[in-house]
């Protein structure tokens, strides 16, 4: 009984704590202040905040970055094979039973011709220790590895610029994506907003014999064909999200937001936007899709490119290689020296006993060595490396035509984008202003609700079209500035990451 009351005080102590711990949430700021089962955390992120985030928590820029690493510590592999070696080596040996040798007796005093006397080398105890300098002058291959170890460095260098250049892209793409499936979803609810408030003034006309059963009836089965789009709809705003949540390493991806708004973006007067939509146009170079020209757009995409860049390391990195067999052909000098110390005790083994015999040695020298005939495979392997190099030029020129005619592409697909986007901008201020007067007139009893409803698809279907030809200009321009080289922010946190390593 004891028990049970003890219980029950603790369980009214606790209560008030235990109702307002289930009352507390995550703010977007990770404090905890509401329950613990609540919604996924929110999470707002603006363009430029996305970007930050990939480059940052990506996976696949971090695997980029091991590789540097590992490029890094070949660079300091190829330094170790100039610099001096230095071996130290020690020996102990207990011989149980010494080795002995039998000699001649005339070379013993008072020992008989033909008679044969055993001789034992060695004590019970040896010592051995000795210390090997080994410092190269001259190795070609050596000074060739350096070099090109500082030539791999330099390729994977740009291969991190290039992977975070396609990573930034990739998150472009998804945010444009993401945006233009929000823009779908809310003009789908408008419509069927828009249908269900026709349907309940028609209901009305309709009871006061102003409207027919037919128009009641069509407009019910036009509401019935809209609601699965939101449904679609709704899930395209979920499959983009996901693909943000995985460029950008996020494990929670329903509570992922983002600003900006298509259908509010003007691509004629830039500064007039709002603040997120100025950010997501003046993150890109909107001068390379709209008043550069051509020539100067292919110029920037030859000097920026990465991929042409990693395709000109390349090229050096072989040309090291096919240098590195050619210097085969030169001898190879080293210097070397040598210190070690013997020791012998008969007895029990005591290091540093009076009756340890020592003896010392030391020499130094300088080595050279030339071959001279190897059969023919040095030449085969040189005349490998050649074919390897001149396959790498003919790949570089090949990429450059290829890199010209995919800049070109891109810049017209922009530019049609852009055009496209001008004359829908026209278009939904038409077919807005249509449908205002469609519905004022079909309020007044002067117009059909067919007229309404074809003047609320037009304008519907004219505000998509606006919204994909932002978009489109938009995606242009991103794979645009990826394809010339300008891609945003990469230069600027890739300097302040690489600088910090």
């Amino acid at each position: 009984m004891r028990l049970k009351v003890k219980t029950l005080f603790i369980l009214l102590l606790l209560g008030p704590w235990t109702a307002l711990a289930a009352q507390r949430q995550v703010e977007p700021g990770g404090e905890v202040f509401g329950p613990l089962d609540s919604a996924p955390q929110t999470v707002t992120l603006s363009m430029r905040e996305a970007i930050e985030t990939a480059l940052l928590q990506s996976l696949d820029i971090q695997d980029a970055y091991l590789a540097l690493e590992e490029a890094n510590e070949r660079v300091a592999e190829a330094w170790s094979n100039v610099m001096p070696r230095v071996d130290f080596s020690g020996s102990y040996t207990r011989n149980i039973a010494p080795a002995v040798s039998f000699l001649p007796g005339d070379f013993f005093p008072g020992g008989e011709p033909g008679e044969l006397i055993k001789v034992q080398f060695g004590a019970d105890n040896s010592w051995a220790t000795a210390l090997v300098l080994d410092q190269p002058l001259f190795e070609g291959s050596a000074i060739i590895g350096v070099g090109a170890a500082s030539r791999f460095k330099a390729l994977q260098e740009e291969v991190v610029r290039g992977r975070a250049q396609t990573l930034v892209t990739r998150v472009r793409l998804a945010y444009y994506g993401l945006l233009l499936a929000q823009e779908d979803s809310r003009l789908i609810t408008e419509s069927v907003d828009r249908v269900r408030q026709s349907l309940e003034e028609t209901r009305a006309l309709n009871r006061a014999g102003l409207a027919s059963d037919y128009d009641v009836l069509r407009l019910e089965v036009e509401l019935a064909n809209l609601e699965p789009n939101l449904r679609r709809a709704e899930n395209a705003i979920t499959q983009a999200r996901r693909q943000m949540a995985i460029e950008l390493n996020l494990e929670q991806m329903e509570g992922l937001r983002i600003t900006g708004s298509l259908a509010a973006m003007d691509l004629e007067s830039v500064e007039g936007n709002n603040d997120a939509n100025l950010e997501i146009l003046s993150l890109g170079r909107l001068d390379l899709a709209l008043s550069t020209g051509m020539d100067e757009v292919l110029e920037v995409a030859m000097e920026g490119r990465s991929d042409l860049k990693q395709m000109e390391l390349w090229e050096k990195l072989r040309t090291a290689e096919m240098r590195a067999e050619q210097v085969e052909f030169l001898p190879k000098i080293s210097i070397f020296g040598n210190y070690s110390i013997n020791a012998q005790q008969n007895g029990s083994p005591n290091f540093f006993g009076d009756e340890l015999s020592r003896a010392t040695s030391k020499w130094v020298g300088v080595s050279v060595s030339l071959p001279i005939f190897t059969g023919f495979s040095r030449k085969s392997r040189i005349d490998q490396k050649r074919a390897v190099l001149n396959q790498a030029r003919n790949q570089t020129a090949l990429a450059r035509l290829q890199a010209e005619g995919q800049v070109k592409s891109v810049r017209e697909q922009a530019e049609e984008a852009l055009d496209r986007a001008r004359g829908q901008q026209m278009a939904v201020e038409q077919a807005r202003r249509g449908f205002e007067i469609a519905r004022a007139q079909y309020r007044e009893g002067l117009s059909s609700e067919l007229e309404q409803r074809d003047a609320e698809v037009a304008l519907r279907q004219s505000e998509f079209n606006y919204a994909q030809a932002v978009y489109d200009f938009l995606v242009f321009q991103a794979q645009l500035d990826e394809a010339v080289g300008e891609v945003p922010m990469v230069g600027e946190l890739l300097s302040r990451r690489l600088g910090s390593r």
